[in-house]
C-alpha cells in the first residue's frame, strides 16, 4: 500500500487569519493569550483538513518562521536577547522583527527592543527566513516545548503525527557566523541538542519524525559530506524512524550520501528532481522507505494525474509498502483552498490545485496505486479533460506575440553610451547632491487606501472618486517628501495593492484570485498573480499617476516599475514553455512602459529586480544560463532610454558576492540593495570587484519598527565607502515602506536626511 503524506501545510490560514492576529497583538491591542488561541485554532483546522492522509505534519506550524522556530527549540538565541526576562514569544519577536508588542516593549530597555536577526531567502523561493546566529562559543539548550505541546494537540485529536524539524547539517549550513569561525566546528554540540529531542519524541511514542536536509541539493564540498555521515552515523542511534527530506532540486552527486544515510526513508523532489528517482532504485537498500514528491507543492497548475501513474505504477510495483507520496515540498508556498475562488475566470479555474486540491490530487494518486484506476476512473477522465484544455487553449497561445519574440534583435539590450559618459550627462541634468537620498519607490499602505481600494473593486466607488482618493494620497506622499526634504521622490504606489499583481492585472495573459495569499515572510503575505498565456501590454500602467506625482514639484520623480525577472519570479508561472520566454515577454511589456515615461519627461525610472537572485538554480552550473537570460530581460525593459535617463534598479535580501558581475552587467544606473540588518557585510562582494556605477546601500531596515539613529546610518555609509567611491553613493532606506506606518516613516527618515547632510559636511570638509 502507498502511504500518503504531507510535508508541511499554509500556516498562515485561508482568510489570513494569523496575520491580523499577529499585527492586533504586535499594536498591543490584543493578549498573548488571543494570538497562541488563533495559533490553536489553525493548527487544529489545518489537521482536520489532512486527515485523510496517513501521516499529518506536526511543528510545521509557526508565528513567524519556521528556522527562528528551529534556533529557540535549539536553545540558539542571540547574545543581545539574551538576558531579557518575561515571555519566550516575545523574545521570539525580538529576534524576527526587533520588538515584540508594543505594549510589551512600552515598559523600557528591560524588555525593549533589539536589532533584528537578518533575513534572507529560503533556497530560491519567496519564503524569507531569519538566519541564525553562531560564533565559536555558541552552545545549544535544548526547549521541545513547542513542538512537545502542538505534537499532544495532534494526538488529542486522534491523528497519526509526523514531526517536523530541520535536519541539523541544513541548520547549520543556512546560518552565519558572526566571529569568522568554521561552523561544522559546532556540529558535535548540535548533535547533542538533537538526539535530546529525538528522544524525547520517542518517549511521546512518535514513530516517525520527518527531518529536512535540503541543502542535499546543493553542491557540497567533502566537508560536508562528511558532516551529513557523522550526523546521521551519530542520530541513527535515536528511537525514532527518520524521514530525511530532500526538495526544490535534484541530488545528482549526493544520490548515494543520501540513499545510504542510516535513516529510515528518504523524500524525493519528483518534480524537480525526476532524474534522481530511478539511480536511487539502483542505490536505495531494500529495506528503506522512499517518499516520492509527486505534486507541485510550489505552483498551482493541476497534476496531469495520468501522466504520473504512468510513472508511478512501475515504480510501486518494485517498492509496494515502501512507496510514500506527498507533495514535492511543503505547501506553504501555495495558497490554502481554491474553493473559495468564485469570481475567478470558470476556464482558468479548472485549471488549477491550491493546497487543499493539491491533497486530493494525492489520494487520488494514491488510491489508484492502491485498489487500480477504475475505483477513480471518474476523476481520472475529468483531470484529463482539464489537462488537455489548458494545453490546446487559444487563451494560453499568441501567434503575434510569438513572432515579435522571434524578432528580437541584440541591440535592444543596448544602451547609447557606455555609464561613464551617461553619468555626466545625468549629473548635468539633475543637479543632485553628493549622497542623495531617495526612497525605494512605497510609502505606507494606510486603512483609508486599503478601504478605497476596497470600495473601488466592489464597485461601490467610481472611478472618478478613486482616481481622486489616490491622487489625494500621492499629493500628500509627496508633500511630506518635501518637508522632509528629500533629492528624488517617489508617488508612493498608492494605486497598488502589490508590486507584480498591481502590472499583471493590466497585462494580457495574467488571471487574479480573491484569496490567493501565500506567506512571504511573518504576517507578510503575498497574492502571486498567475501568468496562464503569451504576455502583452495593452496601454499604459503607471503613466498617468507618475506623472501626475511630477506636476505637484520640482524636484526628480521616479518612475516606479517592477522588473520581467521579478515579476516572473512573484508569478505563479506557467509550466508549459521555458521561464525565459516568458520573461522576454514581459520585459518587451516593461520596455514599453519605460519608454512611455522618458517620453513623457520622467528622466529617473526605477526598474525593481527585487527577485533576481532569487531565482538563480540551486546548482552553479545552471546559473550561466539563467543569468543570461534574466539579464538579457532586464537589459531589454531598461535600455531603449536616452543617455540622459537615469535607470535605478532594486534588489532584496541576497548574497551578491558569487553573481557580482552579472549585476554590473545589467549596467544600471543606480543599484539600491538590502543591506542594514548585515552592517553593510553584503558589500563585501565588492572588496574584490570594482563595481562601476552608482549604488544605494539601505541604512534603514523597513522589516522592522525600530527607528534608527542618524549616527547609526552615518557609520553604515561610512563602512560602504571604503568599498564604492562616495561619489558614487546614495542613501536610501532597504526597501519599499508600505508595512510600515507614518508615525514611524517619517523620523526614521528625517533621520536619513540628518545622515545624509552630515556625510556631506564630512566629505566637504574633507
Amino acid at each position: 500500500m502507498a502511504i500518503t503524506h504531507n510535508l508541511g501545510f499554509p500556516r498562515i490560514g485561508a482568510n489570513r487569519e494569523l496575520k491580523f492576529a499577529l499585527e492586533s497583538y504586535w499594536r498591543g491591542e490584543s493578549s498573548l493569550n488571543a494570538l497562541q488561541e488563533v495559533g490553536r485554532q489553525l493548527r487544529q483546522r489545518h489537521w482536520n483538513q489532512q486527515a485523510g492522509l496517513d501521516f499529518v505534519p506536526v511543528g510545521d506550524f509557526s508565528f513567524y518562521d519556521h528556522v527562528l522556530d528551529m534556533s529557540f527549540t535549539l536553545g540558539n538565541l542571540p547574545k543581545r536577547v539574551q538576558g531579557f526576562h518575561g515571555e519566550t514569544l516575545d523574545n521570539y519577536f525580538r529576534v524576527a522583527r526587533g520588538l515584540s508588542a508594543e505594549s510589551v516593549d512600552g515598559h523600557g530597555p528591560c524588555c525593549g527592543g533589539v536589532s533584528a536577526g537578518e533575513m534572507t531567502k529560503w533556497f530560491d523561493t519567496n519564503y524569507h527566513y531569519i538566519v541564525p546566529e553562531f560564533t565559536a562559543a555558541t552552545e545549544f539548550n535544548l526547549d521541545s516545548s513547542r513542538l512537545l505541546e502542538q505534537l499532544a494537540e495532534a494526538k488529542a485529536h486522534g491523528l497519526k503525527a509526523k514531526p517536523v524539524i530541520i535536519g541539523p547539517v541544513t541548520y547549520l549550513a543556512l546560518g552565519k557566523s558572526k566571529d569568522g569561525s568554521d561552523k561544522l566546528a559546532l556540529l558535535p554540540r548540535l548533535l547533542a541538542a538533537y538526539t535530546q529531542l529525538l528522544d524525547s519524541l520517542a518517549a511521546e511514542e512518535v514513530e516517525w519524525v520527518q527531518i529536512d536536509e535540503p541543502i542535499l541539493v546543493t553542491e557540497l564540498d567533502g566537508a560536508w559530506q562528511n558532516a551529513f555521515n557523522s550526523a546521521y552515523g551519530q542520530l541513527k542511534n535515536c528511537r525514532v524512524k527518520l524521514l530525511l527530506a530532500t526538495y526544490f532540486g535534484q541530488l545528482l552527486e549526493n544520490r548515494s550520501l543520501a540513499a545510504h544515510l542510516p535513516v529510515a526513508g528518504l523524500h524525493v523532489d519528483a518534480i524537480n528532481g525526476r532524474d534522481d528517482i530511478f539511480p536511487l532504485l539502483e542505490l536505495l537498500p531494500s529495506n528503506k522507505v522512499l517518499s516520492l514528491g509527486v505534486i507541485n507543492g510550489r505552483n498551482i497548475w493541476k497534476t496531469d494525474l495520468h501522466a504520473t501513474l504512468e510513472w508511478l505504477e512501475p515504480i510501486h510495483r518494485v517498492l509496494q509498502n515502501r512507496l510514500w507520496v506527498a507533495p514535492s515540498c511543503s505547501l506553504i508556498h501555495v495558497p490554502v483552498d481554491l474553493d473559495s475562488e468564485r469570481d475567478l475566470d470558470p476556464e482558468i479555474r479548472s485549471w488549477l490545485a491550491f493546497a487543499l486540491q493539491k491533497l486530493d490530487e494525492l489520494q487520488l494518486l494514491a488510491k489508484a496505486l492502491n485498489n487500480g484506476r477504475v475505483p477513480v476512473q471518474a476523476e481520472l477522465i475529468s483531470n484529463h479533460v482539464a489537462v488537455e484544455r489548458r494545453r490546446t487553449s487559444n487563451r494560453v497561445h499568441n501567434p503575434a506575440i510569438k513572432a515579435a519574440i522571434s524578432g528580437i534583435d541584440v541591440s535592444l539590450g543596448e544602451r547609447i553610451s557606455p555609464y561613464e559618459q551617461r553619468a555626466a550627462k545625468q549629473a548635468a541634468l539633475l543637479k543632485l547632491p553628493a549622497y542623495p537620498t531617495t526612497t525605494i519607490g512605497s510609502f505606507p499602505q494606510t486603512a483609508d487606501i486599503r478601504h478605497a481600494r476596497s470600495e473601488f473593486k466592489s464597485g461601490r466607488l467610481g472611478l472618478a472618486g478613486y482616481k481622486a482618493q489616490m491622487q489625494k494620497e500621492i499629493a500628500h506622499s509627496v508633500q511630506e517628501q518635501e518637508a522632509l526634504g528629500l533629492d528624488v521622490l517617489v508617488h508612493g504606489e498608492a494605486e497598488r495593492n502589490d508590486m507584480v499583481e498591481y502590472f499583471g492585472e493590466q497585462l494580457d495573459g495574467y488571471a487574479f484570485s480573491q484569496f490567493g495569499w501565500v506567506q512571504s515572510y511573518g504576517s507578510r503575505c503575498v497574492k502571486p498573480p498567475i501568468l496562464f498565456g503569451d504576455i502583452s501590454r495593452p496601454k499604459a500602467m503607471t503613466l498617468d499617476w507618475i506623472t501626475y506625482a511630477q506636476s505637484l514639484t520640482s524636484k526628480p520623480m521616479k518612475g516606479m516599475l517592477t522588473g520581467p525577472v521579478t515579476i516572473l519570479n512573484w508569478s505563479f508561472v506557467r509550466d508549459d514553455q521555458p521561464r525565459s520566454v516568458s520573461c522576454t515577454q514581459l520585459a518587451l511589456a516593461i520596455r514599453q512602459e519605460v519608454l512611455d515615461l522618458e517620453k513623457a519627461g520622467i528622466r529617473i525610472i526605477q526598474i525593481d529586480e527585487a527577485a533576481l537572485r532569487e531565482g538563480l538554480p540551486l546548482r552553479k552550473l545552471q546559473w550561466k544560463e539563467y543569468l543570461e537570460w534574466a539579464v538579457g530581460s532586464f537589459r531589454i525593459a531598461a535600455n531603449g532610454v536616452e543617455d540622459e535617463t537615469q535607470i535605478h534598479t532594486h534588489m532584496c535580501y541576497s548574497d551578491f558576492n558569487d553573481i557580482i558581475a552579472s549585476i554590473a552587467d545589467m549596467d544600471a544606473d543606480v543599484i539600491t540593495i538590502e543591506t542594514s540588518r548585515s552592517d553593510m557585510k553584503l558589500l563585501d562582494a565588492f572588496d574584490d570587484f570594482s563595481y562601476p556605477n552608482e549604488i544605494g546601500p539601505g541604512v534603514y531596515d523597513i522589516h522592522s519598527p525600530n527607528i534608527p539613529t542618524p549616527e547609526r546610518m552615518v557609520q553604515l555609509m561610512k563602512n560602504a565607502a571604503k568599498r564604492i567611491p562616495p561619489e558614487r553613493l546614495w542613501v536610501n532606506p532597504d526597501c519599499g515602506l508600505k508595512t510600515r506606518r507614518w508615525d514611524e516613516v517619517i523620523p526614521a527618515l528625517t533621520n536619513m536626511v540628518a545622515a545624509a547632510k552630515l556625510l556631506r559636511s564630512t566629505t566637504s570638509s574633507t
